[in-house]
C-alpha cells in the first residue's frame, strides 16, 4: 500500500519522497553497490532530520544557507550525532549534492541550491614508507626457508616492490605477462587499463625461482590456472592472502610497523623519487591518472631532505 502523504506537500517534492526518488535512481539506474547506497541513505536521513528540525520539508523552500549550515552540523556534532571528520563530512555532503542535482535534473524544483556548497578538504595524508634496509630485511625473511610456499611469498614481495603495482594487479598477473627477456611486466590495473612497466634482476630471479621451484608443486593441485601466484591448492591466490602473506613476513622479519601491500607501493615511489627520478615517470610507472596524487610522494622526500639538511649543514640549526 501506498504510505499516505501529506495533503499540503506533494510526495513528489517532499524532501523524503525526493530522496526515496534518489536512491531509487542510484540503485536502479546507476547501479551503485549496496554498502554505498546504505551510506548515502543514512546521510541523507540525517539531513532530513536536520531540515525537518528547522520545519522545511519541501525540496523547493530548502536554500543554499540550509545546507551550508547542515555541513556546519556535521562538522561540530551540534544536531546530536557525533563530529565528523573532514573525510567524513564530505562523503554526507555529496550525497547531498547528488540528491539536489538529481531534484533540479528531474524538474522537481528550479534550482539546485546544493551546487556552490564544496565538500570540505580532507587533510592530505603522506604515504606510509618504510626504509631501503627494511624493504631488504622483509624479502629476506620471505624466501629465507627455501619452502615452495617461500618461493612464491618471496616472488608476490620482489614483485609489489619491483613494480610498485597495487595488490590486486599482482595477484591478477598471469605467467605470460612477465617477460623475462625484455624484464617488464604487464599490469592491468583501474578500469580495464593496461601498462606495461620495468622489473628488475631481483624480481626477476625470485620469479624464476618460484617458477622452477615452487609453481609447478602448485600447480599440480589445481586446476590449470593462468594465474601467475597461486595458492597451496593451485588455484589463483588472493588479494587476503597477499595480505596475509605480507603481515606473517613482517612479523618473521621483526618490523613492528602495521604494514600492508600498499606499503612496498610507497615504498617503491619514494625510493624512486629520492634516487632522483622524474615525478612524471613516477606516475607512469604507479599507472595514476593524475601526477597530483603522485605529487604527494615529494612531500615525504622533501621530509627526507629536510632531515638529511639538518643534520649535515653547519648553520642549519642554531
Amino acid at each position: 500500500m501506498t504510505p499516505a502523504k501529506s495533503p499540503s506537500v506533494p510526495l513528489a517534492r517532499s524532501l523524503n519522497g525526493g530522496i526515496r526518488s534518489y536512491l531509487d535512481h542510484l540503485a536502479v539506474e546507476r547501479a551503485v553497490a549496496a554498502n554505498t547506497l546504505a551510506a548515502y541513505r543514512r546521510d541523507l536521513r540525517r539531513y532530513a532530520d536536520g531540515l525537518a528540525a528547522e520545519g522545511v520539508d519541501d525540496m523547493a523552500d530548502v536554500r543554499e544557507a540550509h545546507v551550508s549550515a547542515h555541513l556546519a552540523r556535521l562538522r561540530e556534532g551540534s544536531d546530536g550525532g557525533r563530529p565528523l571528520s573532514a573525510s567524513s563530512a564530505a562523503r554526507a555532503i555529496i550525497a547531498v549534492r547528488g540528491l539536489h542535482r538529481f531534484a533540479r535534473r528531474e524538474g522537481l524544483v528550479g534550482d539546485d541550491v546544493a551546487r556552490a556548497v564544496r565538500p570540505p578538504a580532507a587533510p592530505r595524508r603522506l604515504p606510509k614508507a618504510i626504509g631501503v634496509e627494511d624493504v631488504a630485511r622483509l624479502l629476506d625473511a620471505a624466501g629465507f626457508d627455501q619452502t615452495i610456499l617461500s618461493f612464491r611469498d618471496r616472488a608476490l614481495l620482489e614483485v609489489l616492490y619491483g613494480t610498485g603495482a597495487r595488490i590486486s594487479e599482482a595477484v591478477g598477473l598471469a605467467v605470460d605477462d612477465v617477460d623475462q627477456e625484455a624484464a617488464t611486466v604487464v599490469l592491468h590495473g583501474k578500469g580495464g587499463k593496461t601498462r606495461m612497466v620495468p622489473v628488475g634482476r631481483f624480481a626477476l630471479r625470485a620469479v624464476d625461482d618460484y617458477l622452477v621451484r615452487g609453481r609447478p608443486a602448485l600447480a599440480a593441485g589445481g586446476r590449470g590456472s593462468a594465474a601467475l601466484f597461486l595458492n597451496a591448492r593451485g588455484g589463483p591466490l588472493s588479494r587476503q592472502s597477499a595480505w596475509t602473506i605480507l603481515r606473517a613476513t613482517a612479523e618473521k622479519a621483526g618490523l613492528a610497523e602495521n604494514l600492508s601491500p600498499h606499503t612496498l607501493r610507497h615504498s617503491f615511489a619514494t625510493h624512486l623519487l629520492d634516487g632522483g627520478a622524474d615525478v612524471r615517470v613516477v606516475q607512469e610507472l604507479l599507472g595514476h591518472a593524475s601526477v597530483t596524487t603522485t605529487q604527494l610522494y615529494t612531500l615525504v622526500t622533501v621530509d627526507r631532505l629536510r632531515e638529511v639538511y639538518a643534520a649535515a649543514h653547519p648553520r642549519a640549526l642554531g
